[in-house]
């Protein structure tokens, strides 16, 4: 080789190479991984198994399938195993004070005085003890970390074994900091974008597109390569706390979006191509989560033993399916497919009609072989939910525990070996190879060496044609400085920022008060929130402070503390937050434990709940009969309809607007009538409200769901069926159904309406 096909550069004091392919693929490689160079009919190729031979997989000639089969071919047990884990949480770097800390040396990050993009002794542990090749990574200090910490790991992995990079990914990581100004030039850590209950208010695929287009470019600059994304449960539980991770509860939509979603993620164009769609700018969609986890009984959700049971009392478990056969194993671009999909941690209710098991998704044959593998014919990756195999501990509203849902009385041994003849291929949340090792062995014991090769190989091939394809084995490396223009640059921030003002739905606009003068006075209340739990369990202390940033405020209007000044009055607001619908201190006193999660903001009674739950364990340790019929719950923030009442009498007749976050469909009918306009967002930065409020940008948001009338509707519809609540009727007579939104001329109707509402208008005829 001359000098102009090598390129060295510096990262971090380890020195990467790049190969300059004539005719092929850069090649990046860490020569302290002991990896070299193989010229061949003129052509370069890394020698990852560093034995001197172009091997089959070494060869990018090949497709992915064949080098993939290769590769599986020659690895052991052990190794495969190890590729079949996916780690924890891993922050970059494992600070004392984050969510999963580390050591560097057996010493804490503040002690060590490493870099932040060292690798913890744990990530060194797994990726050399346990063979484990993909790793999930939830905070970061900056792109730059990012990148940097991501060559640590591809250095040490492209050295050990058969030289198999690391697939990193990441949970969705593009949601706005509503404090944060937009600035066109500026960029910032990433883009910003709107939940994806926000881009599903858009009602417009190609955004949704645009969104994958460009987050799966800053994920590449990041070093990931999988995103453990989109989630396209349709949400018709109003209740359940990740329906604002889901695009709503209507399955015409969620599929459109889903769809535009994973194109938008996983198609390479042009020279960024390598085969069939995939390629550098390619990134895995995992999709989440199979076959639908959106019908928990009464909004219960499934990280906690309280909410293990999805319920169908409306017979309606088939349309939890389209948007994944429909949406996601049908695309419109060239890779066909999404890459991976995670089955949910819920037990579907007697929905498994071949065995009558009722057994956490992941683990039901029915579900993954019968009709996952064979009916819909998907030949991806299936990868459990975190910790479903690790024991259960703790409370039942514990989040940090392991939740293995109908199978808690087998070993973790046998729980791997339950999930592998069901048809998965990974195990979410296990550092550990032991168990694989041990499941392997039952497989053994009980159908030969040779078939269990087999199926090991089987899901071997399957995970590594996902590395091939996006050309880590050319090139898992990622420059820096590059990655630090790359992610967040001011055209990746506008997109988002445009996408959030799209986004805002306006429900109410009484006399047409909106939109604002610029630089009228307002007054905006301090927020009061009372001392509860975040969802992880962690107790959060009470606060009063401004929900604003009121810097941005004062740009656009005039702020005052005196409500009498006021030209109007402005509250900001959210759905109420109730818990998770379980009670240690109900059940130390005699009762099951089981609570009302609560839509509305005053305190609230169930008088129309259930008197027996449709699901329950009958275990001597664990609750039969879940219901809550007659007790009350009163929400954390019941402060916040004190708030808009206050605000409504101390302006003494002067507009009053609500701008409310939505994470659920919420009871609006105990303020609606008292207030002149309401807002929703789904996480936006508080300067796109502004722009809205003054007409700067019109509204142009739908609402991807139903606004329940009452709770009584909410206690009443069916957990697994969508558009089964009364809705409510606003002051102005209209109603908050799906697909409703107004702009400055009234209700919106164009052809998004057209299409989404009126395929449920026929729905419901029919």
């Amino acid at each position: 080789m001359n000098n102009q096909t090598i390129q060295t550069v510096n990262v971090s004091g380890d020195n990467v190479q790049y190969v300059n392919n004539p005719g092929g693929p850069k090649l990046g490689y860490s020569p302290g991984s002991g990896v070299t160079i193989i010229e061949q009919d003129d052509l370069f190729f890394k020698d990852l198994s560093r034995d001197g031979k172009l091997d089959r997989y070494e060869d990018w000639r090949l497709s992915s399938k064949e080098r993939a089969k290769d590769l599986a071919s020659k690895m052991t047990i052990e190794q495969i195993a190890g590729l079949m884990l996916y780690s924890r949480h891993q922050s970059i770097p494992a600070a004392s004070n984050s969510w999963f800390s580390g050591t560097y040396d057996g010493k804490s990050y503040e002690e060590s005085g490493v870099k932040p993009w060292a690798l913890t002794d744990e990530q060194l542990a797994f990726l050399v003890k346990d063979h484990l090749r993909h790793v999930l990574v939830t905070t970061v200090e900056s792109p730059e970390v990012a990148a940097r910490w991501n060559n640590k790991v591809q250095a040490y992995a492209e050295g050990t074994g058969l030289g198999i990079p690391a697939n990193n990914s990441s949970d969705p990581r593009h949601s706005s900091d509503a404090s944060s100004e937009f600035n066109a030039g500026s960029g910032g850590h990433i883009s910003m974008w709107p939940e994806t209950l926000g881009l599903a208010a858009t009602f417009d695929p190609d955004i949704t597109k645009k969104f994958g287009e460009i987050a799966s470019k800053e994920y590449r600059a990041l070093g990931l390569a999988t995103a453990l994304s989109p989630q396209i449960d349709i949400a018709t539980e109003p209740r359940w706390f990740r329906f604002n991770g889901t695009f709503g509860e209507d399955s015409l939509l969620t599929t459109d979006m889903a769809r535009a979603y994973i194109d938008g993620f996983q198609t390479s164009e042009g020279e960024r191509e390598i085969s069939e769609g995939w390629g550098y700018d390619s990134v895995n969609a995992m999709v989440k989560h199979w076959p639908g986890g959106g019908s928990g009984e009464a909004g219960r959700d499934a990280h906690y033993s309280c909410g293990k049971y999805a319920v169908y009392p409306g017979n309606n478990f088939d349309e939890h399916l389209i948007p994944f056969v429909d949406g996601a194993f049908k695309l419109d671009g060239k890779t066909s497919m999404a890459s991976a999909v995670m089955p949910y941690y819920t037990i579907s209710t007697d929905q498994d009609t071949v065995n009558g098991e009722n057994v956490g998704n992941s683990y039901n044959s029915y579900l993954i072989k019968d009709l996952l593998r064979e009916k819909y014919g998907y030949d991806g990756v299936v990868c459990t939910d975190w910790l479903i195999t690790a024991d259960e501990s703790g409370p039942r509203d514990s989040f940090l525990t392991g939740k293995p849902w109908g199978v808690e009385g087998l070993t973790v041994a046998e729980r791997h070996y339950k999930l592998l003849m069901a048809g998965v291929d990974q195990f979410g949340g296990n550092n550990e190879i032991e168990p694989v090792l041990a499941a392997y062995q039952m497989g053994v014991e009980e159908h030969g060496e040779a078939y269990m090769r087999d199926r090991f190989e089987q899901s071997a091939v399957r995970l590594l044609s996902n590395m091939f394809r996006l050309g880590l084995f050319e090139n898992p490396y990622v420059e820096p400085l590059q990655s630090a223009e790359v992610v967040g640059n001011a055209e990746f921030m506008r997109e988002g920022y445009e996408a959030q003002l799209k986004s805002i739905v306006m429900l109410k606009n009484k006399n047409g008060v909106l939109p604002l003068q610029q630089k009228s006075k307002v007054y905006i209340p301090k927020r009061f929130m009372a001392a509860g739990k975040d969802w992880f369990g962690n107790p959060t202390p009470e606060s009063l402070e401004h929900p604003v940033n009121l810097d941005i405020v004062s740009k656009y209007f005039e702020v005052t503390n005196n409500p009498d000044e006021a030209d109007f009055g402005l509250v900001f607001i959210s759905t109420p937050k109730s818990g998770t619908g379980y009670s240690e201190e109900d059940e130390e006193q005699g009762g099951n434990g089981y609570v009302p999660m609560s839509l509305q903001y005053k305190t609230y009674t169930a008088e129309h709940a259930r008197e027996v739950s449709l699901a329950g364990d009958a275990r001597t340790c664990d609750v039969l009969n879940r219901s809550y019929k007659g007790k009350s719950v009163t929400p954390q923030n019941t402060t916040d309809l004190d708030m808009v009442m206050e605000t409504k009498e101390m302006m003494k007749g002067k507009p009053v607007i609500v701008s409310m976050l939505l994470s659920n469909p919420t009871v609006v009918e105990e303020f609606e009538a008292e207030v002149d306009a309401i807002l929703v967002n789904f996480g936006v930065q508080d300067q796109a409200i502004m722009e809205v409020l003054t007409g700067a940008v019109e509204p142009s948001g739908l609402l991807p769901m139903q606004m329940p009338a009452n709770m009584r509707t909410v206690e009443e519809q069916f957990e697994d069926v969508a558009h089964d609540m009364e809705c409510h009727i606003d002051s102005e007579n209209h109603t908050y159904d799906f697909a409703f939104g107004l702009n400055w001329n009234g209700v919106i109707e164009d052809e998004r309406t057209k299409k989404y509402r009126r395929a449920r208008t026929l729905e419901k005829q029919q």
